[in-house]
């Protein structure tokens, strides 16, 4: 798995950003060129805690655009397949950001078990510079915390020394 300090893959995939068929796109890191970015990949579409992390995403999504930071979300299923889910789940219909079909990404990044075909999910946090300066994987079984992610890009935001538990207002530490 790609870590910290390093460059995230350059990329071009098909992705979901609404409930059309016209709304299947191709993106690519030019798309968040200096920005921050999140991508959280997921294991598969369909399933029962994806959808969950997915919707914590979205309403916490203007703040994450308060932070001039994009959202992008992936997993192994294809563009069709993102919209059609988008289309059938009511709690992913109103996405402000793109499902990526990302496939071929989770094999660059190492994020994908190929024993099922499906991205470990797994987040990273991107500076405006294309350099991963969070990455976190964890079992397919537990959900994560978009707080804690909005927490951790704060700290990185900040350019200081953050402690534990750190949180946007308290104070930094001092070398």
């Amino acid at each position: 798995m790609l870590s910290v300090g390093e460059i995230f893959p350059k990329f071009q995939v098909q992705a979901c950003t609404g409930l059309n068929k016209s709304d299947l796109q191709t993106l690519s890191n030019e798309d968040f060129e200096g920005q921050w970015q999140v991508y959280f990949f997921y294991p598969k579409d369909f399933t029962v805690i994806c959808p969950t992390e997915i919707a914590g995403f979205n309403a916490q999504l203007e703040k994450f655009h308060d932070r001039d930071t994009s959202v992008i979300g992936g997993s192994t299923d294809n563009e069709y397949c993102h919209l059609v889910w988008r289309q059938t789940h009511e709690d992913l219909r109103t996405l402000g950001f793109p499902l990526i079909a990302a496939g071929h990404l989770a094999h660059l990044l190492g994020i994908l078990d190929t024993s099922k075909n499906a991205c470990l999910r797994a987040t990273f946090i991107v500076d405006p510079d294309g350099v991963i300066q969070y990455a976190n994987c964890h079992s397919e079984s537990v959900g994560r915390s978009v707080k804690e992610i909005l927490r951790v890009l704060d700290a990185l935001q900040s350019n200081e020394l953050c402690a534990c538990n750190w949180k946007k207002g308290d104070a930094a530490l001092t070398a």
